[in-house]
């Protein structure tokens, strides 16, 4: 995978008007805080949203965002692999609010965790179920086994299954309204 352009953010913040910003997060993590002017679509929609996103590239360059710059890495990967031109933000949203940047809430949407906290908590539920229950049933002990197993899959290979199952929970999903309006703005 050939490594995406980036910007850090006080270039981005810089030329912020000249961009087509695509937060790739969730709609809870979208509602929390996102760069002024961004359109949500979250990762696993991407592929969906290839022709509008192509249209948009037309007219602005795109300029990805996530909350550290994993998943909006992996999302110019994919535009890249399409033939569509994109540039991520170097540490994300989490770099952007650090480097003390205005961030647009949505006072109307109800926020979810981030999708990082999200895969701790599951992480760590399973891991400790997995102990428990193995006091009565050694065999469930593999469960916890697993878990660690995965995690550091997750950090070797910087992707994350549990990530992108928890993606897939109805909270962490846009209702479809809000994605068909940003794909119709995108692509006009």
């Amino acid at each position: 995978m050939n490594t995406p352009a980036a910007i850090q953010p006080v270039q981005a913040a810089e030329h912020l008007s000249t961009y087509t910003v695509i937060d790739v997060r969730t709609p809870g993590e979208f509602a929390a805080g996102h760069l002024p002017g961004a359109h949500n679509i979250p990762l696993d929609h991407l592929g969906a949203a290839l022709p509008a996103l192509k249209t948009a590239a037309a007219r602005r360059a795109l300029l990805m965002v996530c909350a550290s710059g994993n998943r909006s890495a992996t999302a110019c990967a994919q535009l890249a692999d399409a033939d569509v031109p994109a540039t991520t933000l170097t540490g994300g949203t989490a770099a952007w609010i650090q480097q003390g940047h205005r961030v647009e809430r949505d006072s109307t949407a109800t926020a979810s965790w981030p999708m990082e906290r999200q895969v701790r908590l599951a992480a760590g539920s399973l891991v400790v179920a997995g102990l428990a229950l193995g006091t009565r049933y050694r065999p469930a002990r593999w469960l916890s086994a697993a878990i660690g197993s995965g995690l550091v899959f997750s950090a070797v290979t910087n992707t994350c299954g549990m990530a992108a199952v928890l993606a897939k929970l109805p909270y962490n999903q846009p209702r479809t309204a809000d994605l068909d309006a940003t794909l119709r703005t995108l692509g006009e």
